[in-house]
């Protein structure tokens, strides 16, 4: 597998927002609000999400032909370019820009598997949580990273709030709402009813669910606060993370 080019240009903006938040001025952000490290952090955070979503789908991909749906490679699914995972308007775009105005994480790309290629219910639930769980590997690891590498406090804040959104991607995916991963890794011990009922609706029951974290602010907040308990165990700093969520959506 070779990362395509467009994969390494998004961890290339990343790394670029990390070094304009590390030698930003952090301590300003309730009054001056440094434009250097502002800049900073929306890229790093759009930049490295970009790069956990295609992750994401990735992980679906691999599990999928490690279990027997080898037609993957052929689709190019193997390859981390965000081309291949369904559209790149519905899939990256637009969840982009409802990251930006709303701080919410919402799924983003599809990839399109042959789940009777699939060797047992077993391997079809696992390819549904591969995705899921590559989010809350690299939220870990990001977690882990701001603990143990000495770091300017721009660059740990910008981190923290990266790491946090992983756990909030990682959370919604595994809800069990048709549509999502969680209901994808039941579905295979599910009764046909039950399948047939979530093939219906899925194609909005989660615009429903998105449309309840917009409008009803106690939905939201019981997610961002489960999430922030699998976040903080994990070495996650609550505090850099509502600063740089603060210098995320600076316009608020």
């Amino acid at each position: 597998m070779r990362p395509s080019p467009i994969f390494l240009g998004i961890l290339a903006v990343a790394v670029a927002g990390g070094f304009l938040a590390a030698y930003g001025d952090s301590t300003t952000l309730l009054s001056s609000r440094d434009p250097m490290f502002i800049a900073g952090v929306v890229l790093l955070v759009l930049g490295g999400w970009m790069a956990s979503l295609t992750l994401h789908e990735f992980g679906h991909a691999f599990v999928a032909f490690r279990g027997g749906d080898h037609e993957i490679a052929h689709k190019g699914y193997l390859s981390l370019d965000v081309r291949r995972y369904a559209d790149p308007v519905l899939s990256f775009v637009l969840p982009l820009i409802f990251l930006v105005i709303g701080g919410i994480p919402l799924p983003g790309g599809a990839v399109w598997i042959n789940r009777g290629a699939l060797r047992n219910r077993a391997t079809a639930s696992w390819t549904s949580l591969a995705g899921p769980l590559s989010n809350l590997a690299v939220g870990a690891a990001l977690c882990l990273a701001t603990m143990l590498i000495p770091m300017a406090s721009g660059l740990f804040y910008a981190m923290s709030y990266l790491a946090l959104l992983q756990m909030m991607t990682f959370l919604i995916n595994i809800l069990p709402v048709p549509g999502l991963d969680g209901w994808g890794a039941l579905e295979p011990y599910l009764s046909p009813q039950a399948r047939a009922f979530g093939a219906r609706v899925r194609p909005w029951a989660p615009l429903v669910l998105f449309a309840l974290f917009f409008l009803f602010r106690p939905v939201s907040d019981l997610l961002w606060t489960i999430a922030g308990a699998i976040y903080e165990p994990l070495g996650g700093n609550a505090v850099a993370a509502a600063i740089g969520q603060k210098a995320f959506l600076f316009w608020r």
